[in-house]
């Protein structure tokens, strides 16, 4: 199925009224863009305050009228203030222009190397401890490496690092907080632990954005991100916005779990975004007292899927009390325990990841990491 263009959709969002003018969106000068990138769609108006909750209205309108057009996947529609809204039709995107493509904001985290992401198709399977440990990992391993939590509505980030403050400032930026070697950043540092985030997509988006585009981050060599499970609005975010140098994708050996899996992969394929390999968690749980090996949700799924899909496994983590302990206690278990097994398995797939990554990211030596 071809993939829908910016023209064709801008087209059809002539369909929809100004709530102001009556006029329809396009000719009343409120799409500021329309980004296209492996089926998933973001629009961009223009507004103001005194209008902002009617064009909530809009956005919704589009959301669904746009996820009815073929090869459409997922749509989100933000509303930005950053200037005034013009009293002319909108300005169409160049012909052929796509989410990188002449006159579309600028990527975000320009200064980063290398931006992974860690995903899984569904919840549960142990994702952020992964994304966490093998952030920690890659630092120990002599690299630069920031942490950014990018699931708004679930952000574990917090509670795994061990930290419970707000970020410091720097001009009109956010600072990130520094945690075992990482410079790191989540929603949960600016919200209670325990307040629920009740936010519709586009001010998810708007969310992530801004933990991108307004902290003050720096040279890194790599960007570990901790993607929210499944499809939704941050990963079309993520594809859209910055240059993802591929994904990581976890589940647990199980069948249910690997279908979610495939899910995950075939997004990422959709949006253009390599799939760096697949990570086994709990894949087998060693007894401390005996030392007997049980396979409880069976063992080496996710190589055969690997296999299957044509994508590289990058190893297997076993399912250890001292993994979910030294997480809960704020110590990832590659800084609390690192000759551990747990850690050594961490430090492996670490290793495997980094030679995949830019060769910026290949030259720095090992370096001592402290909290």
């Amino acid at each position: 199925m071809p993939e829908p263009t910016p023209e064709t959709l801008t087209e059809t969002l002539r369909r929809i009224s100004d709530p102001a003018t009556g006029r329809d969106i396009v000719s009343a000068g409120l799409v500021e863009s329309v980004q296209v990138r492996g089926g998933l769609v973001q629009v961009t108006l223009l507004t103001d305050r005194a209008h902002a909750a009617a064009m909530e209205a809009v956005c919704r309108q589009i959301e669904q009228l746009l996820a009815r057009e073929p090869g459409v996947l997922n749509v989100a529609a933000v509303l930005t203030a950053h200037r005034a809204a013009p009293s002319g039709p909108a300005t169409q995107p160049a012909a052929g222009a796509h989410a990188h493509g002449a006159g579309q904001r600028p990527m975000l985290l320009p200064e980063v190397g290398a931006i992974v992401a860690v995903a899984s198709g569904k919840g549960g399977v142990g994702k952020s401890t992964v994304a966490v440990n093998l952030a920690v990992a890659l630092a120990q391993q002599g690299l630069r490496v920031g942490l950014l939590d990018a699931d708004i509505y679930g952000p574990s980030l917090p509670r795994m690092m061990g930290l419970s403050r707000k970020p410091d400032l720097q001009g009109d930026l956010m600072k990130p907080i520094p945690a075992w070697g990482l410079s790191t950043m989540s929603i949960g540092y600016l919200v209670e632990e325990e307040t629920p985030m009740i936010w519709r997509g586009p001010m998810v988006m708007g969310a992530l954005e801004q933990m991108m585009g307004q902290v003050a981050w720096g040279p890194l060599d790599v960007m570990v991100v901790d993607m929210p499970p499944g499809t939704g609005d941050a990963q079309l975010t993520m594809a859209q916005r910055v240059r993802l140098a591929g994904a990581v994708i976890v589940s647990t050996p199980q069948d249910i779990a690997l279908l979610d899996a495939r899910r995950g992969v075939r997004m990422f394929e959709r949006t253009s975004v390599p799939v760096l390999g697949l990570v086994e968690n709990m894949s087998y749980f060693c007894c401390p007292n005996c030392n007997h090996r049980t396979e409880l949700f069976g063992h080496g799924g996710a190589r055969q899927e690997a296999a299957r899909l044509g994508i590289d496994f990058l190893g297997e983590v076993p399912l250890l009390l001292d993994i979910r302990t030294t997480a809960d206690a704020g110590t990832p278990i590659v800084a609390a325990a690192p000759e551990s097994p747990a850690a050594q398995a961490f430090a492996a797939i670490a290793a495997r990841l980094r030679q995949k990554l830019p060769v910026g990211t290949q030259a720095a030596g090992p370096r001592i990491v402290v909290s």
